[in-house]
């Protein structure tokens, strides 16, 4: 790690959308600029989403990359509650998923905090 680097949330890098197909949520990530695809490809692993959705204790988490696109999708298995027509949780479908993502504090080198959302 480099001493300039900073530590920003996962938003200020990329945008994300969510679905949902019974007690299995998806979730895209899309970089916000070409230039920060190597930052999200190294930090925003399974291993690190996983963990940023312990509290809902995800049976699997898969990632699939879309370099052409500068994105990447997760597919979070049991994060549901059940899924739609078992949750009695306020957002069964999982919309807002996406925020709690992308909360997910990432490590990026200082020269391309220029190409990062909020940052003009």
């Amino acid at each position: 790690m480099n001493p300039t680097d900073l530590t920003v949330p996962l938003y200020r890098l990329a945008h994300g959308r969510t679905g949902d197909k019974g007690d299995r949520s998806n979730i895209s990530v899309i970089a916000w600029h070409p230039a920060l695809w190597d930052v999200l490809v190294q930090q925003v692993t399974e291993e690190a989403v996983a963990r940023q959705f312990a509290a809902r204790g995800p049976a699997r988490v898969t990632r699939y990359l879309l370099p052409q696109l500068q994105a990447m999708n997760f597919v979070l298995d049991g994060v549901l509650d059940g899924g739609v027509n078992d949750a009695l949780n306020l957002d069964s479908h999982g919309k807002a998923l996406s925020f709690l993502l992308l909360d997910l504090p990432v490590r990026m080198p200082a020269a391309l905090v220029h190409h990062l959302a909020g940052a003009h």
